[in-house]
């Protein structure tokens, strides 16, 4: 299916690793100009190589934490500066450390905060003069299943990106007269860094299988392909929704 993308010029947060890169791996093939960035220069070297190789657009990366201003701006400076302006953004950043309520201090909260919402927050305030003055954006962000149905010891994620939903619905309603859509999808549990972090290294997944209709858990390419959609020319009639990305792990009705 031609998604329409070629030559659009996209932003995708933490993409050094899991579904970042994933999501920057799948637009790349649909020939967008893509913008990497993640904290670790290492990684993100090797998922810049890769990507560039898999795609005819062109790639850039920066070093930046976008749980800082500093990190949301010398970001979106080079994407800028590279491409003038940028006509998908999906926001992303890795999660917060898992644990009950009472595991958390105010600091906790406040380093939850900073890297799940006033990430997406800064990040959507550099690209949105863009978009705006062009009449067309996507913007469309990296939440988790679990704004949706809380998962058990992860208080900080089920808490802080039920509000980066809030945003974007919003945001729907705000920007919908300019041709920017907003959306957020909502990976349920995907092979990823993140989760072998959550078995304790132990990549048993059988946990999380067990309570997943498909019997498995997702592939990061299964995801990214989602986000793919949302971001085309296809998509051009879909916004404030939250898509499951999740084997159908959720139980509500809608």
């Amino acid at each position: 299916m031609d998604f329409g993308l070629d030559g659009k010029n996209a932003i995708i947060g933490a993409s050094s690793k899991g579904l970042g890169k994933a999501s920057a791996l799948e637009l790349a093939k649909e020939g967008v100009n893509v913008v990497l960035c993640g904290r670790n220069a290492e990684p993100l070297k090797a998922a810049h190589e890769e990507i560039d190789a898999a795609g005819p657009g062109d790639v850039i990366s920066v070093v930046a934490d976008l749980s800082e201003e500093a990190g949301q701006r010398a970001v979106i400076d080079a994407a800028l500066t590279k491409f003038g302006t940028i006509d998908i953004l999906v926001t992303n950043t890795g999660g917060p450390p898992p644990g009950r309520f009472e595991d958390h201090d105010a600091a906790a909260w406040e380093n939850a905060y900073r890297l799940l919402l006033a990430s997406a927050v800064g990040m959507i305030n550099g690209v949105l003069p863009g978009m705006k003055a062009q009449k067309w954006g996507r913007i469309i962000a990296i939440t988790s299943q679990a704004v949706k149905q809380p998962v058990a010891n992860l208080v900080l994620s089920n808490s802080v990106r039920a509000s980066v939903v809030g945003l974007c619905r919003t945001l729907a309603n705000e920007l919908g007269p300019d041709n920017i859509t907003v959306n957020n999808v909502m990976p349920g549990f995907t092979r990823t860094e993140r989760l072998t972090k959550l078995t304790g290294g132990s990549n048993d997944f059988s946990a999380f299988e067990r309570d997943i209709p498909l019997g498995r858990v997702g592939e990061p390419d299964e995801f990214a392909a989602m986000i793919a959609f949302l971001a085309s020319n296809r998509a051009s009639y879909i916004t404030g929704v939250s898509v499951p990305v999740d084997g159908g792990w959720i139980k509500a009705l809608m």
